[in-house]
């Protein structure tokens, strides 16, 4: 009897570690949107939008696992959240870093967290899929699990944020990053592959994924600079 109860806490022990595992090796993409999501705010709001963005990240995990078998019946879901994730690498590449973000701190904060969330919510279907599996039916193991991984993610999105402070140009491979993982979601939609050509690479799809996201933020800016200096002039 004691040595069932001791296999059982072994095997339990075993899975859990494998989820934390895996949940790091899946979160550098949630880690990426907040950290970007999180550069342009004043400094004293910088932890909240973390905190706030990787609880989102979690939360969002656990209500999936909920719905995974739904969700993965829903055709065009994944090529939606590609679009929709096309839609926010755009958006934090194309965010601009200035003084008026000091005077709507709140504003900014609530809409960083709001972009976490989007961004979040359309990534975090596969993530779940392979959490779900390490977990092995056991939504209470996942649930803990992905919760003990809460700092984990926090931690990362905090270097990750420093690290862009330093370098801005990380800012460009982080949203073509997110763009190439948007290419991988539509690929990965079987309702989609009618669609495109028969002998297609995928990685042709996530490498024109990542380089729309990175041309079309750049024209944004170009756009937003010319208008300024017509206003200046």
């Amino acid at each position: 009897m004691t040595d069932a109860i001791s296999a059982d806490a072994w095997s339990w022990g075993l899975s859990l570690l494998e989820i934390i595992w895996v949940n790091i090796l899946l979160s550098g993409d949630n880690a990426m949107v907040i950290a970007m999501a999180c550069r342009s705010l004043p400094e004293r709001q910088r932890r909240w939008g973390i905190i706030c963005g990787a609880g989102a990240a979690v939360a969002l995990r656990i209500i999936f696992t909920g719905a995974l078998g739904y969700l993965l019946e829903v055709p065009y879901l994944k090529a939606i959240g590609a679009i929709l994730l096309v839609i926010v690498a755009v958006k934090l590449a194309a965010a601009k870093d200035d003084e008026e973000q000091e005077v709507a701190a709140p504003d900014t904060l609530l809409r960083a967290v709001v972009t976490v969330v989007v961004a979040d919510a359309v990534m975090s279907l596969d993530n779940v899929i392979a959490i779900a599996a390490a977990a092995h039916g056991s939504h209470v193991l996942m649930a803990i699990g992905l919760i003990i991984s809460v700092p984990l993610v926090v931690a990362g999105s905090s270097l990750l944020m420093a690290v862009i402070d330093r370098v801005p140009l990380l800012v460009w491979a982080g949203a073509a990053f997110l763009g190439w993982i948007a290419g991988s979601m539509l690929v990965a939609d079987q309702a989609i592959l009618p669609w495109l050509p028969p002998n297609l690479p995928e990685i042709a799809v996530d490498a024109g994924a990542a380089v729309l996201v990175v041309v079309v933020a750049w024209a944004m800016l170009r756009l937003s600079a010319a208008r300024q200096r017509e206003i200046a002039d």
